[in-house]
């Protein structure tokens, strides 16, 4: 769905429509304070204040039990101590440090009550889920950033954190995976006996169901707004001929669009929410029946010149289990206006359409031009269809393609530059 639009007027309504950074709202940092309660992270403390600056003490401190360490014989019985705050965070510091989470800081030097910023803390939470700034991951100055970007938290930290803060970004982390695993932090706190599975399900932690909110504050960094480039001299003017959506799948880059978002296009940028702007380098798979494509997205951001070694992505389980009357949510570009999510139901799970070589999920999900390529989302948070076209007079009848053929299709070939996928299909038209 293509949406030609003058620079200028794309301009204004960006700014208009320009929105900031998500935080969290009342009551949601008690309510998730509460559930680290029960969890066993988070001491018992009836008159615990939220708004209190929060210390490189307490962080040190839960970090270690956010990875289970306290049930490790080398802290030495230091969970009980909250109060006392030396002899408590000496032991955990040493932990965390001996793990390289607390880089740079010993036993000595460390300043317990010391004011905990937004970089820094995230920074160890990363260091805890196996992220390195050796390996290139990410930098200190970039850490809060960088974890908003690959999902360990929902909005991206600023400045010095509060208490509320640094609880609600230990819940987010809860359902992030270990670098490089499957594992999640929760389950890996399972395993290691410092909470039970009946008190994360009776928590709602297992097995999901997430609120259109939720869904914004988890997903919508894994969705992208595309800008088209269909002539050199569209490319050299930096002149958008078309605007788009997609998602990304991996965290190394595959991402997924629809294929008319593409058909036309000889250079292509994808815009992520926090604004960073990373070029399209290769479609490395493509089905012009099914209106689908999987794109490879550089890693080196365009307008920062910073490389990333990872993005939020989604997880995709198609339309197999889906049924008319469940509840959807669509993640896309409208109009080419930025990122936005909007809600509904499935009317059907399998609509016959010619266009599509496949049965189409119809929705009500409202999508405008400049959704196409975006995903559509169970409650779970995971990608069933691609979000491609409405039914021009119909009311509230949005049309997806089901994700499924990307499930099963090979993505390790070298694939095509967008000029060469354009004029394959070109001459194949001419035939």
């Amino acid at each position: 769905m293509k949406k030609r639009l003058l620079s200028a007027l794309c301009a204004v309504m960006l700014l208009v429509c320009a929105v900031p950074m998500a935080s969290a709202q009342s009551g949601d940092d008690t309510r998730m304070a509460d559930a680290l309660t029960v969890l066993h992270i988070l001491a018992e403390e009836p008159d615990r204040d939220l708004t209190a600056p929060a210390t490189r003490a307490q962080a040190a401190v839960l970090l270690v039990r956010l990875s289970g360490g306290e049930k490790h014989p080398d802290t030495d019985g230091w969970f009980a101590g909250f109060r006392d705050v030396p002899e408590w965070a000496r032991t955990a510091v040493n932990y965390a440090a001996r793990r390289g989470w607390v880089s740079g800081v010993s036993n000595v030097s460390f300043a317990p009550n010391g004011a905990l910023n937004a970089d820094a803390w995230c920074a160890m939470l990363l260091r805890m889920l196996g992220y390195t700034e050796k390996a290139g991951d990410f930098e200190i100055s970039d850490a809060a950033a960088f974890a908003w970007r690959i999902g360990v938290t929902e909005r991206q930290l600023t400045g010095t954190l509060n208490c509320g803060d640094l609880y609600e970004s230990m819940y987010d982390a809860l359902d992030f995976p270990y670098k490089g695993t499957e594992t999640t932090v929760l389950a890996r706190l399972i395993d290691s006996g410092v909470c039970t599975a009946s008190a994360a399900n009776a928590l709602g932690l297992l097995n999901r169901e997430y609120t259109a909110r939720q869904i914004a504050d988890r997903y919508l960094s894994a969705g992208f707004q595309m800008e088209i480039y269909e002539t050199e001299e569209q490319v050299h003017d930096e002149v958008v001929a078309s605007n788009a959506s997609g998602f990304f799948i991996t965290a190394d880059g595959l991402a997924v669009t629809n294929y008319h978002s593409i058909e036309d296009a000889i250079k292509a940028d994808i815009v992520l929410l926090n604004g960073e702007r990373y070029g399209v380098e290769r479609v490395l798979y493509y089905d012009t029946a099914i209106d689908i494509a999987v794109i490879k997205v550089s890693k080196t951001a365009e307008n920062t010149r910073r490389t990333t070694s990872a993005f939020n992505h989604l997880e995709l389980v198609g339309t197999a289990d889906i049924r008319p009357g469940d509840s959807v949510y669509a993640i896309g570009n409208p109009l080419g206006l930025g990122l936005a999510i909007s809600s509904g139901i499935i009317a059907s799970a399998a609509h016959e359409l010619e266009r599509y070589a496949l049965p189409c999920v119809v929705n009500s999900a409202d999508i405008s031009r400049g959704s196409s390529g975006g995903a559509l989302l169970n409650t779970h948070g995971q990608v069933i269809a691609v979000t491609s076209g409405a039914y021009t007079y119909g009311n509230n009848m949005y049309l997806a393609v089901p994700v499924n053929p990307v499930m099963t299709a090979v993505l390790t070939g070298p694939g095509w530059t967008l000029e060469e996928v354009k004029a394959i299909e070109t001459a194949k038209k001419a035939d």
